[in-house]
C-alpha cells in the first residue's frame, strides 16, 4: 500500500518560513516523481514544485521560484519543501502527490493524473 503523509505546516507571519515534508511509503523515489501542490478556498490545484525519480531534475512554478526548495531525503524516504519569504498568497492546503519517473503532469498543471496523494496540510501566512 502506497502512504503520503505531509507534515510541518502551520502559522507563519509574513516573511517567515516554514518546511514542508512528505513521508512516503511503499514507493521507491528511484521510480517516483513527487509534486507539491496547493490549493486556496474557491481556487484550483496548483503546482508549486516538483522533484524527479533519483532527484535527477527539479520544476518550480513562478510563484516559488527563488522561494522555495524542492529536496529529497532517500535515507528517510522523504521530500521536503523549503519554503521561504511566505506570503500572504502562499496561504492553501499543501498536498503532495506522486507521478511516475518525471514531472510530465505537473509540468502540464494535469494534477488529476497523479497516481498518488497525501491527506494534505494547512499552511497559514498572517499578515
Amino acid at each position: 500500500e502506497v502512504r503520503l503523509v505531509e507534515s510541518g505546516g502551520g502559522l507563519v507571519q509574513v516573511g517567515g518560513s516554514l518546511r514542508l515534508a512528505c513521508v512516503a511509503s511503499g514507493l521507491s523515489f528511484r521510480d517516483w516523481a513527487i509534486g507539491w501542490f496547493r490549493q486556496a478556498p474557491g481556487k484550483e490545484r496548483e503546482g508549486v514544485a516538483c522533484i524527479s525519480a533519483r532527484g535527477a531534475s527539479t520544476d518550480y512554478a513562478d510563484s516559488a521560484k527563488g522561494r522555495f526548495t524542492i529536496s529529497t531525503d532517500n535515507a528517510n524516504n522523504t521530500v521536503y519543501l523549503q519554503m521561504n519569504r511566505l506570503k500572504p498568497e502562499d496561504t492553501a492546503i499543501y498536498y503532495c502527490g506522486a507521478e511516475a519517473e518525471v514531472c510530465i503532469y505537473f509540468n502540464s498543471n494535469h494534477y488529476q493524473h497523479y497516481d498518488y496523494w497525501g491527506q494534505g496540510i494547512q499552511v497559514t501566512v498572517s499578515s
